[in-house]
């Protein structure tokens, strides 16, 4: 939080409920990325090139602004490479446990108001809040 800019980061959001309502409005679809890349892994369908475009341009965006001149933030890893795996395999489950991830329920459900993704969300910040509490606080990792 040492370098936090509001400005980019009102910038950053506009632009993610943006492209989520453009997707929604001209698509009919939710811009959840789990539902996305899952839909990609399963079967070829009429569906895949928008989706390997939509998850293109999350890997491909910063790249872009980097090499237009943007300040990219340095991101230090300090796990090891198990723990990640770990880690992204238990994101993946919650993520399918909960019908969603955060981008679907926090960005999309509950700018529709929908109940499911005010309590979706609603856990998924009181479990971090929880892990941050236990880890870091009570634990000193």
């Amino acid at each position: 939080m040492d370098s936090f800019t509001p400005l980019s980061a009102l910038l950053g959001g506009g632009l993610i409920g943006a492209s989520a309502a453009l997707l929604l409005l001209l698509n009919g679809r939710i811009a959840g990325i789990s539902g996305i890349l899952g839909g990609l892994l399963a079967s070829p369908s009429r569906e895949t090139g928008w989706r390997a475009a939509f998850l293109a341009g999350l890997v491909l965006a910063p790249l872009v602004y980097g090499g237009l001149g943007g300040s990219l933030p340095a991101v230090a890893v300090d796990a090891s490479f198990p723990l990640l795996v770990v880690a992204g395999l238990l994101v993946g489950f919650g993520a399918r446990l909960g019908a969603g991830c955060t981008s679907g329920h926090g960005v999309c459900g509950i700018g529709r108001g929908s109940p499911r993704s005010l309590i979706a969300t609603g856990t998924f910040m009181a479990v971090a809040i929880l892990t941050v509490l236990v880890t870091h606080h009570l634990l000193g990792a």
